[in-house]
């Protein structure tokens, strides 16, 4: 049985990796330069890409199920509307990469950098993050409703409206993020750092666990001293 095609230190373009993806079989990538190459509405589904450079490249609209990014620089790089189902991406920088419109389900983020990124407008569900950096992060009306979220700094990030419910934060930063209109409804607070946070509506927090110290100090934008 002939084996799936891995292409090592190269520098494919469009039309050759257009052709292995019209093949139908996945394929490896391993330390590959596609920055800015254009990979917009092709069907990559199940590829591997190992420590490539995909900075600035051009993944709009494109099919990537079941993929694995596994240390990659994509920094700058753009997945608008693209289909992320049962994608993992783990470790690697993809700071200030656009993924607005994305459709993400199962789709799993860990140990990589993501400061600025943009994801706005993503259909998401069951999405995990540990040990990811989305500082300053825009992600306006995101799901994280009963995620576990393990190590994730979302300082000054764009959170408004965004779906806590039931969720539980483990060793994470909302410092000085802007929280409007969002849910933590049953959530767990306990494993996060709410500097900045402030109690003007504790309808927002309906159910939700919080800590002595975290308590002490809503308590005292309230002008209340806790002894």
């Amino acid at each position: 049985m002939q084996s799936d095609p891995t292409l090592i230190d190269q520098t494919p373009t469009r039309a050759e990796l257009a052709r292995l993806a019209d093949a139908g079989c996945p394929v490896t990538l391993r330390g590959c330069t596609l920055a800015s190459v254009d990979l917009s509405q092709l069907d990559l589904s199940g590829w591997h890409f190992d420590r490539c450079n995909l900075g600035q490249a051009n993944l709009n609209s494109t099919r990537l199920e079941g993929a694995v990014f596994t240390v990659c620089r994509a920094a700058g790089a753009s997945f608008v509307g693209a289909g992320l189902i049962d994608t993992s991406i783990t470790g690697g920088d993809f700071s200030n990469t656009c993924f607005r419109g994305v459709s993400m389900s199962s789709t799993r983020f860990a140990q990589c950098k993501m400061t600025g990124t943009d994801m706005s407008e993503a259909r998401s569900l069951e999405v995990s993050f540990e040990d990811v950096l989305l500082i300053m992060a825009v992600m306006p009306g995101f799901s994280f409703r009963k995620a576990t979220l393990k190590q994730v700094d979302f300082t000054e990030a764009d959170l408004r409206r965004c779906d806590f419910r039931g969720a539980v934060f483990e060793d994470c930063s909302l410092r000085d993020a802007h929280l409007a209109d969002c849910s933590f409804d049953d959530s767990d607070l306990r494993g996060a750092d709410l500097g900045g946070v402030k109690l003007t509506d504790a309808r927002r927090f309906k159910g939700a666990v919080i800590s002595k110290r975290q308590a002490a100090d809503f308590l005292g934008q309230l002008g209340l001293k806790v002894f």
